[in-house]
C-alpha cells in the first residue's frame, strides 16, 4: 500500500506511547511512525486512521478542530481485552486542497481496506466524511445500509452545499445510489423539522428518539446488525460528558450508553466502516472518544459469525401464519440466540438486494407476530424491496 497523503502518527505521540505499560494498546498495535513508516497490513482486522478536516462543519474554530493526538494518547494508555484480532493505526488524512480531495483520499484508503477485509475505524473530521465512506462502496456492487447515531437527521435545506448538517441530501440523491437503507439513532425532535421526519417516513427509513432509546438502549442491537456503515457525531452526546464544548447541548447519550452503542456496533458481523465524528477539542471529548474506540474494538473481537445461511452458525426455524394466507418466517440463531425475520423481495429480482432477504429482529418481534402484531421494520423492508 502506498498513499502518500497518510501522515504518520507525531513524534510526541510516539514517545509517550514508549513510557507505557507493554500490556497497553499502545504497545499491541502497528503505528504508521516517521521512522518505521507504515505497518503491514498483513492478518489486519481493524484499522484507525485520523481525518483533519472540518471545513464543512457548521461549528468553527480551534475547539471544533479535533486533537487527534489527544485522541491517541488516550486511547493507547488503555488496557486491551481478550483480543486476538490486529490493529494498526495509519495515521492520518490532511485536509486537502480542497475538501473534495480530502473526500478522495477518504473514499480511496477506506475501499482499499475493505476489499482487504480490514474495518477501517475514521476518527476526527466533520460528520460529512460519512459521504466519502459511503462512496467507497461505489466499485463493491453492494447496497448500503447506514446508521448514524446523531441528534439531526442532517438532510440541510433545499440546495443547501454538502455540510456535517446536510450530507444526507446528497447521499439520497447523487448517482450512483447504493443507500439501501438509512436508520437513525438519538434524533431529539426539536432539532428536526417536520418536513425532514416527514421525509423519513416517506422513503421508509428508520428512526429512533434519544428517549426511546435511553429507556432501553438494547433497541440499537438489530439495527447494527444490518449496518454497513456507522456514522457516529459526539455531539450526540450531552455536553457535561464532552467538557461542554461549543456545539453540544444538555441532553443527549451519557457516557456509558454512548460505549454501549459503540460495542453493539462491534460485534454485529456486517458493520464494515466505523467514524466517530465532530469531536470537540477538549480532554473529556478526548477520553470518551478513546473509550468508544475500545468498546467498538471490545466488540468486534466478540463477532459471533451467526448470520444465517453463512454456513458458520445452525439455526431454528420458525413459522408464523397471518391472515390472508401470508405467513412470516424467523430464524433463530442456536450461536447466540439472535432472531432474524425473512423479507421477500417482491418484483423482479434485484443482485443487489439478495443480502437483504433476512432483516434482524428480536425475539419480541416473534412474540408480538404470534399475536398478529406485524414489526414496522418488517413493513418498511417489504417497501423497500417491492420493485415490480
Amino acid at each position: 500500500m502506498d498513499f502518500e497523503f497518510l501522515w504518520p502518527v507525531s513524534t510526541a505521540v510516539v514517545a509517550h506511547n514508549q513510557l507505557l505499560s507493554a500490556q497497553t494498546i499502545g504497545n499491541r498495535i502497528g503505528i504508521h511512525t516517521e521512522q518505521g513508516g507504515l505497518p503491514d497490513l498483513e492478518q489486519v482486522k481493524l484499522a484507525i486512521v485520523g481525518v483533519d478536516e472540518i471545513r464543512n462543519s457548521v461549528v468553527l474554530g480551534t475547539e471544533a478542530s479535533p486533537d487527534l493526538s489527544e485522541i491517541r494518547m488516550q486511547l493507547y494508555r488503555l488496557y486491551g481485552g481478550n483480543w486476538s484480532n490486529r490493529m494498526v493505526d495509519l495515521g492520518d488524512i490532511s485536509a486537502g486542497n480542497t475538501v473534495e480531495d480530502t473526500y478522495f483520499a477518504v473514499k480511496t484508503l477506506v475501499e482499499y481496506l475493505i476489499k482487504k477485509d480490514i474495518v477501517p475505524i475514521v476518527v476526527g473530521g466533520s460528520q460529512d466524511i460519512t459521504y466519502a465512506t459511503y462512496r467507497a462502496f461505489d466499485q463493491l456492487e453492494q447496497m448500503v445500509n447506514l446508521v448514524s447515531v446523531d441528534s439531526r437527521f442532517d438532510f440541510g435545506a433545499s440546495g443547501e452545499l454538502i455540510s456535517s448538517e446536510s450530507y444526507m441530501s446528497r447521499i439520497i440523491v447523487e448517482q450512483p445510489n447504493n443507500l439501501f437503507n438509512f436508520c437513525n439513532l438519538g434524533y431529539q425532535t426539536y432539532f428536526n423539522a417536520q418536513e425532514e421526519i416527514d421525509l423519513m417516513d416517506k422513503l421508509f427509513f428508520d428512526a429512533y428518539r434519544l428517549g426511546e432509546l435511553a429507556d432501553d438502549i438494547t433497541l440499537v442491537e438489530p439495527v447494527f446488525r444490518d449496518a454497513d456503515v456507522v456514522s457516529l457525531d459526539m455531539t450526540s452526546v450531552r455536553g457535561a460528558d464532552l467538557g461542554s464544548a461549543p456545539g453540544t447541548c444538555p441532553n443527549g447519550f451519557d457516557g456509558r450508553e454512548i460505549c454501549a452503542i459503540a460495542r453493539y456496533a462491534g460485534i454485529s458481523d456486517k458493520v464494515s466502516v466505523f467514524g466517530i465524528y465532530e469531536n470537540r477539542n477538549t480532554l473529556p471529548n478526548a477520553q470518551l472518544t478513546a473509550q468508544i474506540l475500545w468498546y467498538f474494538i471490545e466488540g468486534y473481537n466478540f463477532r459471533k459469525k451467526d448470520y444465517p445461511f453463512s454456513g458458520t452458525g445452525n439455526y431454528e426455524k420458525y413459522i408464523v401464519p397471518m391472515d390472508e394466507d401470508m405467513e412470516l418466517c424467523f430464524y433463530k440463531s442456536d450461536v447466540s440466540g439472535r432472531w432474524w425475520i425473512e423479507v421477500p423481495i417482491l418484483g423482479v429480482p434485484n443482485n443487489k438486494l439478495k443480502r437483504h432477504t433476512l432483516l434482524p429482529c428480536t425475539q419480541k418481534d416473534y412474540l408480538d407476530a404470534c399475536n398478529e402484531i406485524i414489526p414496522e421494520r418488517w413493513w418498511k423492508a417489504c417497501k423497500k424491496t417491492s420493485v415490480g
